[in-house]
């Protein structure tokens, strides 16, 4: 039997983080990961994967599209679709092996195969039995589901079969408008499917600034997805090589159908706890199937925390990250700390929309006064030059103190460009700052600062 200060269960991007911080604080510190890879799923069935394939299918579009008007003349790339996904295995494996390589820099012993705690302060991985002071538990999420709706993960599907099919489908219905669903949908569209993207909401990424999820989905449209909205899926029936979706549009209760090769189910995603024995140890668990916890990431078992999607707040690997690294200072003794407020979330469509702080929605209904500034990028010269004119960065500000309480970009390089604010909320500072400070030109960026002259006296380039 092995002994350590810290068991972490889970090697996704919360666990093999906080497995390396807590070894860098000289706990003794193991992870146990049932998959053959590190990384959960985000590295293996997620987020690097679905990056890889919206690259290349990016790639593609770039050269139908707009190859001729700079002057790149020839016949637009083929797709070989099993090279695409030899590319996708590619990076995964070395991504994977790149959190192998850490783990042993940093001694941290990887427990192959699944865990469940027979008691506090026990592991039990196979027959064996490990002790450690403390456990986080970093076990992560799967895909949810419908009822009426069988995934087979050939025919129907969640993000993890629609990374992997046989081949590219020519009509794909989505069920369900959020960023899984949307990426994904994006991929197939690029490389030539019929994409329908069928949403229960009125509103594409709910919970997103109304404005931009009101250009984002004008853009996606333009790109060839179709969408039917407020409509309930009923069922899915699985045919030998296709599928039938039956909706009902809730504005008048019609009955409606759709054919399809491939259905993605991108409903979202549930706590994944299964086999670790919480009921048994009495771990307090929510209303919505997650594990409490204080506000320092501890279960009402001593000894027992958690961390990620298994607990409140967004499902991002980013926030569990930051987790992993506080909850490893907190066993150490320091001061684990997570600003909540300041999380970014992004969609890596092209073009791309992120986000941090509150939506002017979230502002409106606080009641508190606020200014906003905007900036086109169609003022941008850099962006006009590739391409990417359309979208804007929109800044929301507090009226009276300027201080910055959120911001929405849709455009070229959004992901990147939004960590400018963060670093400026995770200060506190206003408009003026980011304002005055010199931004490099040609570049993206410049639509930023242009954005928060706005909330000023007003952009230049406007």
């Amino acid at each position: 039997m092995a002994s350590y200060d810290v068991i972490i269960i889970g090697g996704g991007p919360g666990g093999y983080v906080s497995a390396i911080r807590c070894a860098q604080l000289g706990l003794k510190t193991a992870c146990v990961e049932g998959r053959e890879a590190l990384g959960g799923t985000c590295l293996n069935v997620g987020c690097i994967p679905s990056k890889a394939l919206l690259h290349a299918s990016h790639m593609l579009h770039e050269a139908e599209h707009n190859f001729t008007k700079m002057g790149l003349k020839g016949k637009s790339p083929s797709v070989d679709w099993p090279q695409m996904l030899a590319y996708k295995d590619d990076v995964i494996g070395q991504n994977t092996k790149g959190i192998e390589f850490l783990f042993k820099k940093n001694k941290v012993d990887w427990i192959k195969g699944w865990a469940s705690i027979p008691e506090a302060g026990k592991v039990k991985v196979g027959d064996e039995v490990h002790e450690a002071k403390n456990i986080v538990i970093a076990s992560g999420s799967e895909p949810s589901t419908l009822p009426g709706v069988e995934v087979d993960e050939k025919i129907v599907v969640t993000s993890t079969g629609a990374l992997a099919l046989p081949k590219t489908p020519k009509k794909m219905v989505v069920i369900g408008a959020g960023v899984i669903g949307l990426e994904l949908g994006s991929v197939y569209a690029r490389l030539g499917a019929e994409v329908t993207v069928i949403e229960f909401l009125d509103q594409i990424t709910p919970g997103m600034d109304g404005k931009v999820a009101k250009t984002f989905q004008r853009i996606l449209k333009k790109q060839g997805l179709n969408f039917v909205m407020g409509a309930a899926v009923q069922s899915v029936e699985a045919l030998k090589t296709k599928a039938k979706v039956n909706y009902k549009l809730r504005k008048d209760d019609s009955d409606h159908q759709v054919d399809a090769d491939v259905v993605l189910v991108a409903t979202g995603r549930r706590p994944y706890t299964e086999g670790l024995g919480l009921d048994k140890l009495g771990v307090r668990m929510t209303e919505r199937g997650q594990i409490a916890t204080d506000a320092h990431w501890a279960t009402n078992i001593p000894g027992i925390y958690a961390i990620g999607d298994v607990i409140e707040g967004p499902m991002l690997a980013h926030k569990a990250e930051d987790e992993g690294m506080a909850v490893a200072e907190q066993i150490a003794g320091k001061h684990g700390h997570v600003n909540y407020s300041v999380i970014p979330g992004v969609i890596y469509t092209a073009p791309e929309v992120a986000a941090v702080g509150q939506t002017e929605e979230e502002v409106k209904a606080s009641g508190r006064a606020y200014k906003v500034g905007e900036f086109s990028f169609m003022g941008n010269g850099r962006a006009k030059a590739v391409f990417q004119g359309e979208g804007f960065v929109k800044m929301i500000v507090d009226k009276e103190t300027d201080r910055i309480l959120g911001c929405h970009i849709i455009g070229p390089a959004a992901g990147d460009l939004i960590h400018e604010i963060c670093v400026a909320m995770e200060f506190g500072a206003s408009a003026q700052d980011v304002a005055l400070t010199c931004h490099a030109h040609p570049t993206y960026s410049e639509a930023v600062r242009e954005a928060a002259l706005a909330c000023g006296d007003g952009a230049i380039h406007a």
